[in-house]
Formats: structure tokens, C-alpha cells, sequence
């Protein structure tokens, strides 16, 4: 591997490190973006059981909020309600809207990052090629008669930086694909929750 390193020169050292930043930033988002911290199955309908007759309790309210994201978004509609008990179903709504986008830019975290790594990685590659054929044509100038060594160093160059670049973009690119999708399915799972408690919420409060 060191050998790889010193035969692509110094144009391979930002790929580096753009693949330990894209490692690091998949490893979180894999950790992160899981159903029991954003959306456990069964958390709504726990809610709507223990919510059948009255509002929780500031401090069941807490813990659900503490739970997940999902826990969070349904948690903000009985501070709400505690706070304000003849808040209208609009003001209901644009509470969790609200703390539904707040979650919403937590999941999307480092997510642009990833995705410049994918759209960067080849171009930082074509950087380390093209220096790699400057290589080559200076190991062929008439001035120095020809240079085996450099002209061999310069194809090196060239080769690696392209092969890493599309090394490091290629896994970058698909999991950001993949943390795209999740995030917006959860998102999905948020906002027909939230609208799920709201029509709850309105029954309740007819009785």
C-alpha cells in the first residue's frame, strides 16, 4: 500500500483523506439512521393506546421525547397542548411541522459532505492524472533526452490517482444514495404520524 501511495505522489494524499472523512461519515450515519432512534414500529400506537382518555404527563412526555425522532415530533403537540390546552389543531399541526423539520436537518447531517466527496473524488483523481501526464511529456522533452524513470513515474501517477479517485467516489456515491432514501422515507414516517396523533388528538377533544 505504501508503495501505491509513493508511486501516485503527493495528488493522492486529498483522496486520502477524503476517503477516511467519507469512511467516518458512513460509519455515523449507519450508527445514527436506525428505525429504534428515529422511528420504532411501535411507538405510535403505544402513544394512541396511552393517550386514549387524557394527555400524558409532563414526565411520560419527556421520556418520549428522549426516545427517538419520531418521540420528539409527537412529544412537541403535548408540551403544546400542556402549555396551552385550547391550542387549535393549526397551531397542533405547525408545532410538530416544525420540530419535524428540526429532525429532518438532524438525519440529513454530513449528507451534502458525502455527496461532494462522490462529486469530488474524480475530479481530485483527474487532478493526479493530468499532473501524471505532465510527468510524461517532461520525461520526453528534448532538453533531457528521455527519463525511463520519470516517464514510468508519471504513468504511475496518472494510473493510481484515477483508479483511487473512482475508488473513493464510487462507495461514497452509493451510500449517499442509501442515506438519501432512508432519510426521506423516515421523513415519510414523521409526517403521517404527526398527522396520525393530530386526528387523534381532535376525537379526544370532542368527547
Amino acid at each position: 500500500m505504501l508503495s501505491i501511495i509513493q508511486a501516485a505522489g503527493w495528488p493522492i494524499w486529498p483522496l486520502i483523506a477524503s476517503s477516511v472523512l467519507a469512511l467516518a461519515i458512513v460509519l455515523e450515519r449507519l450508527i445514527s439512521l436506525t428505525d429504534h432512534k428515529i422511528a420504532p414500529a411501535d411507538l405510535l400506537a403505544k402513544v394512541l393506546a396511552a393517550t386514549s382518555q387524557r394527555i400524558p404527563e409532563s414526565t411520560a412526555v419527556i421520556e418520549l421525547e428522549k426516545s427517538s425522532a419520531l418521540g420528539c415530533v409527537l412529544a412537541s403537540a403535548f408540551h403544546l397542548l400542556q402549555a396551552h390546552p385550547k391550542a387549535s389543531d393549526e397551531d397542533l399541526r405547525e408545532t410538530m411541522q416544525t420540530t419535524g423539520r428540526t429532525q429532518a436537518h438532524r438525519m440529513e447531517a454530513y449528507l451534502s459532505t458525502l455527496a461532494t466527496i462522490a462529486s469530488a473524488a474524480p475530479l481530485m483523481g483527474l487532478l493526479g492524472t493530468v499532473i501524471g501526464m505532465i510527468e510524461i511529456f517532461g520525461s520526453q522533452a528534448p532538453a533531457t533526452g528521455g527519463n525511463p524513470a520519470q516517464l514510468a513515474q508519471g504513468i504511475s501517477m496518472a494510473l493510481y490517482n484515477t483508479a483511487f479517485g473512482l475508488v473513493v467516489a464510487i462507495p461514497a456515491l452509493i451510500f449517499w444514495r442509501y442515506f438519501r432514501a432512508k432519510v426521506d422515507t423516515y421523513l415519510v414516517t414523521l409526517e403521517t404520524s404527526a398527522e396520525r396523533l393530530l386526528r387523534h388528538l381532535q376525537l379526544m377533544r370532542t368527547r
